[in-house]
């Protein structure tokens, strides 16, 4: 079987209370990108932050960034629209971006 690497571009909604609806399932969110981590499904991940987050304002997330390796396109999709951060309004999904990745340097 053929795995091949998918960025996932995903950004939260921007609506009030998105980022309450983040924190309160983030836990869970967490518990399952940890189990696609050790299956090696999730090869990177983490939340995307506001600059300001970074220049001593005050630290938000707004969205999420992955690398997924899988055999498929329909598979990673799967995977992402199953997310508790997908089905309980977290991810825009109109604005959710899946794409083929190949590396131009070492990957860990």
């Amino acid at each position: 079987m053929s795995l091949h690497k998918f960025l996932v571009y995903a950004p939260d909604k921007t609506d009030e209370g998105a980022l309450e609806r983040r924190l309160a399932v983030r836990s869970k969110h967490l518990e399952k990108a940890s189990q696609l981590i050790s299956d090696g499904i999730i090869r990177v991940g983490g939340a995307l932050l506001t600059p300001e987050s970074i220049t001593g304002g005050e630290k938000k997330m707004v969205g999420s960034c992955m690398i997924y390796e899988a055999e498929s396109f329909e598979a990673v999709k799967s995977l992402v629209e199953s997310d508790i951060y997908y089905t309980s309004g977290v991810w825009d999904p109109e604005r959710l971006v899946i794409l083929p990745f190949v590396t131009a340097t070492p990957f860990p």
